[in-house]
């Protein structure tokens, strides 16, 4: 790949990736499992293939995007060639979390793991994208005043534009209890989760709760989310660990204890397991916290 064909921005305090836009002509950067301490958009323009994300693998064509949140294990296998652009954006650069209210990507287009992390980018979605990827790569070439502001503006509505589209395309990601489509029996198991996966922490005690058998349980959530109930479980501690370490100064004993691990050796362990870095490495390269503190 031609270094021109590569628009980067760093991070002049911290030394990281802020913003970088750049094109692939072929699954090679993708053939071994990536884990990256930043945000990543892969626009998948031309070619199929199938994509792996943490548990779960998805066929995709062309025009399809993935969002990859940081340090996210996936991996690309292309059946027919692929081409396209990936959008990549430290957390340092925008903070999803932070930022929430605005731009509503949290629970959306990242971080949520009962619907694909993709999305069908159509005639409409594609104009916008080109237009803000072109503006993107414009500014990043010419570090004039308020340059982080105005890609930071950029990057913006595209993240709106990409959630509009999922919404769009997957209306059950923004379902509530009173008005989803989903069996009752799904939806309770959500709100369990949601609340109960900080102190239970076994699929066993979710089918309790339910009132329903383990082996039964197992089948409706590999049916529905093509995930087992212990997949989801794990994600959603993790996703909580992540926050907390990102956004927040607690000790990682703190977020442990109140993750129901008493054993911060134990945590830590798990985090390393399904993080592939421990919680100190992913606070030191991910945590927002360090630059407010």
């Amino acid at each position: 790949m031609e270094i021109f064909n590569t628009y980067t921005l760093i991070n002049e305090q911290t030394g990281n990736l802020a913003l970088k836009v750049f094109p692939f002509e072929d699954d090679s950067q993708f053939e071994d499992v990536g884990r990256y301490n930043y945000y990543s958009l892969i626009w998948i323009k031309k070619g199929s293939g199938v994509a792996k994300v943490d548990f779960t693998e998805y066929n995709f064509t062309q025009d399809t995007m993935f969002a990859i949140t940081p340090y996210q294990p996936f991996l690309f296998i292309e059946k027919e060639r692929i081409e396209g652009v990936v959008l990549n954006f430290h957390p340092d650069f925008f903070c999803i979390h932070k930022h929430h209210e605005q731009v509503a990507c949290n629970g959306v287009l990242f971080n949520n793991i009962y619907n694909p992390p993709l999305l069908c980018v159509d005639d409409n979605t594609r104009i916008h994208f080109e237009m803000l990827i072109s503006q993107m790569k414009a500014e990043v070439q010419k570090p004039d005043l308020a340059q982080y502001e105005l890609l930071v503006s950029y990057l913006k509505i595209f993240l709106i534009n990409a959630s509009r589209a999922k919404v769009e395309q997957q209306p059950e990601v923004l379902a509530t209890v009173s008005d989803s489509k989903e069996p009752f029996k799904l939806q309770k198991l959500k709100n369990l989760i949601e609340t109960h996966f900080k102190t239970k922490h076994s699929a066993s005690e979710y089918a309790e709760l339910l009132n329903i058998s383990p082996k039964a349980l197992a089948k409706i959530t590999k049916s529905h989310f093509d995930k087992t109930l212990t997949n989801l479980i794990t994600e959603r501690i993790i996703i909580e660990a992540k926050r907390e370490l990102y956004l927040t100064n607690k000790s990682v004993k703190e977020i442990a204890y109140m993750l129901g691990y008493d054993d911060e050796h134990y945590f830590s362990r798990f985090f390393k397991n399904k993080v592939d870095v421990s919680p100190t490495i992913f606070r030191k390269t991910i945590g927002f916290a360090r630059a407010t503190s």
